[in-house]
């Protein structure tokens, strides 16, 4: 007879298991909106992309259907991974010297964003009104940790000052727009899945 922990941690792992694959695929997957079109004639839905990607998207996901253990697992299984030059899963490859990247410090933030999410997010009874702060909890604290990294490499002198600005500009404030649509649809499609698997 299987006892309920091991049926927990089952189910845990799987879901850091989903929550890895989603990442990984959603790396690669540029986020866009479908608008109806106005010209119904020739084209009924146009999409415009959003200039971002669904990977951090991912660990939100799981967080708020899963909790933080999968959702945290999840990504640091990513971030190990994407690590090794084995498995070039980040956007510009991977490897050890993925750690001089800029971006890097925002996907070192899927950590922290997805606990957060994952812990706000089993707090109180799944409302769309609850997911949504846990989403945007925890998108707060991947671009903190973000922010806190390229700053880091900024006092290295591995980014310039000017660079600093231009790199803070197109990862924390070009990218809100789009990554808020993403956490929309995290928060929409979650509440969905919360109240399918009753939990």
């Amino acid at each position: 007879m299987v006892d309920r922990f091991t049926v927990a941690i089952s189910t845990e792992l799987l879901w850091a298991l989903i929550g890895l694959l989603l990442t990984i695929g959603g790396t690669f997957l540029p986020a866009s909106v479908a608008v109806p079109s106005r010209d119904w004639g020739h084209q009924a839905i146009q999409m415009y992309a959003l200039g971002i990607t669904y990977q951090f998207g991912a660990g939100l996901l799981v967080g708020c259907v899963a909790g933080k253990n999968p959702a945290t697992l999840s990504q640091v299984a990513y971030v190990l991974l994407g690590l090794t030059p084995w498995f070039p899963v980040f956007s510009k490859g991977g490897g050890l010297g993925y750690l001089a990247e800029p971006s890097f410090g925002y996907i070192l933030g899927f950590i922290p964003g997805a606990w957060i999410c994952g812990y706000l997010a089993f707090k109180a009874v799944p409302k769309l009104e609850v997911l949504l702060i846990s989403c945007l909890t925890g998108l707060l604290s991947i671009h903190f940790t973000g922010l806190l990294y390229l700053g880091g490499l900024r006092l290295l002198g591995v980014v310039k000052p000017i660079e600093f600005i231009q790199l803070l500009l197109k990862f924390s404030v070009e990218a809100l727009p789009g990554q808020f649509a993403v956490v929309c649809a995290v928060t929409i499609l979650a509440y969905g899945l919360r109240r399918l698997l009753f939990y």
